[in-house]
């Protein structure tokens, strides 16, 4: 939906108690693991192989082709598999509400009917012709649902007590969106209702599984309700949640949102804030969600102005490097693989405004990155399931340094996040440190500990 970043009171109360104590042990990664522990006290719900490893492509139907529908989608598939997405995210694909929308299109998240496809993407056939055609190719393919608030014109209007209304009663409109009204999770009817939509799709066309829009607006409880009615259908659905709220990750969601992390890098990139306040903010995470959540990992979606306008080139593919190799499964948007900087945020986002597919010919360098980072990081373990551990550099007000370790394997991680160049040094565990040869490097070959970034450069070391 629009951007409201979910981080709920509780979580940002806990953060101000903590975070002294977060800092203190930022350089003892077994410290951290106890206290991680101890404010936890849950596992989260297991996530699959598969989404581990995985790369998550969010598609906008209306702007990724230029039939602007499904088959669209379907006929993009082949570039998608071979640039190594491997779960497709449709964003809502059902007829969007006429009464009070906005722009020329409305809104995709103001919903008419959750049991309908619009026509201006086309049939239910042809999503069932895309998901074939997605598995096919080993995808998997989850919906957009948005279970918090419906369009005013929407079928289940008929039922006016499955909607919140206000003392006067009238219908409320949450977070001031005005062309939506808000959905009530108190009337049971409502939940069946809702359950038999999430179920329908999974049954009837082989979705595995939704991103679900608002997640933290709508009851937990409803949630694991629904979770158990998934389970029964398909054991194996994903479940990602558009919050940041630990409560959905013990129960409902393998996946939630990075937004705290994505917040901080704005102000890293934007606004200059030391690159050490990201690994204060990935620390707090830590203590507050339960042991092995995942993150998705985000720095552009369409609730954003573009990364490449946000940071600039150098900055989108600086940004992108810290979360295609730090604890999460990535997001990349439609288009951001090609450095597209249409917009896509409000009031974009209510009009027809097509991907710039050329612009790779703008910034080849954008798709060497993606060329290179995103088979790296599928053959390396140590980037989806390997343990994070912060190293100093000698420069933290822009430089960010970590391992990532499995096993055997040490991979260590350098990003410059300036725009000023970096000739200096990073403590590292004895060894010997071999660099991983990659497309965009173009600095010096100093050897560690002594290292050379150029702006917004990143750099990537192996232990032998």
């Amino acid at each position: 939906m629009r951007k409201i970043r979910l981080c709920n009171l509780l979580l940002a109360t806990t953060t101000l108690a903590i975070a002294g104590n977060l800092i203190a042990v930022a350089q003892e990664p077994a410290v951290l693991g106890n206290l991680s522990q101890a404010a936890n006290a849950s596992l989260a719900v297991s996530a699959p192989e598969w989404l581990r490893t995985g790369i998550i492509y969010e598609v906008f139907p209306r702007s990724f082709s230029s039939e602007g529908n499904l088959n669209g989608v379907t006929a993009g598939l082949g570039r998608l598999k071979a640039l190594g997405v491997t779960v497709l995210w449709l964003m809502p694909i059902h007829p969007v509400g006429q009464l009070k929308k906005l722009g020329a299109n409305g809104s995709p998240y103001a919903v008419r009917d959750y049991y309908a496809i619009t026509p201006d993407y086309g049939t239910k056939e042809d999503l069932r012709h895309l998901i074939n055609e997605a598995h096919r190719r080993d995808m998997k393919v989850i919906l957009d649902i948005v279970a918090n608030h419906t369009a005013f014109d929407s079928v289940i209007m008929v039922h006016p007590d499955f909607y919140k209304h206000d003392k006067n009663g009238r219908l409320i409109s949450p977070h001031g969106w005005n062309d939506v009204a808000a959905l009530d999770y108190s009337n049971p009817a409502l939940r069946q209702y809702m359950i038999g939509v999430l179920t329908y799709w999974v049954k009837n066309f082989g979705v595995d599984g939704y991103r679900c829009d608002a997640a933290g607006e709508v009851p937990t409880d409803f949630w694991e309700q629904a979770r158990a009615a998934l389970d029964q259908v398909n054991p194996d659905i994903l479940m990602l949640a558009e919050a940041s709220k630990p409560e959905l990750l013990r129960s409902a969601f393998q996946l939630d949102y990075a937004w705290p992390l994505l917040s901080k890098l704005d102000h890293v990139l934007m606004h200059g804030a030391p690159a050490s306040e990201l690994r204060k903010t990935i620390q707090q995470q830590q203590a507050l969600f339960p042991e092995q959540t995942l993150h998705m990992t985000i720095s552009d979606d369409h609730d954003e102005e573009r990364a490449i306008v946000r940071y600039g080139v150098q900055g989108a593919l600086a940004a992108s490097a810290l979360m295609f190799t730090i604890d999460g499964v990535p997001l990349l948007y439609n288009g951001m693989e090609v450095g597209d900087a249409t917009p896509s945020s409000p009031p974009a986002l209510f009009e027809t405004l097509k991907i710039y597919w050329q612009g790779s010919q703008m910034h080849p360098k954008i798709q060497q990155f993606y060329d290179f980072m995103i088979p790296f990081r599928k053959q390396h373990p140590a980037l989806w399931r390997g343990q994070v551990t912060w190293v100093h550099n000698s420069d933290e007000q822009h430089v960010l340094s970590y391992l990532r370790v499995s096993g055997r394997e040490e991979l260590l991680v350098m990003i410059n996040l300036s725009n000023a160049p970096f000739h200096g040094t990073v403590e590292t565990y004895p060894g010997e440190w071999q660099e991983v040869k990659q497309p965009l490097f173009r600095g010096s070959q100093a050897a560690i500990p002594s290292v050379s970034l150029d702006a917004f450069e990143f750099r990537i070391f192996e232990k032998k």
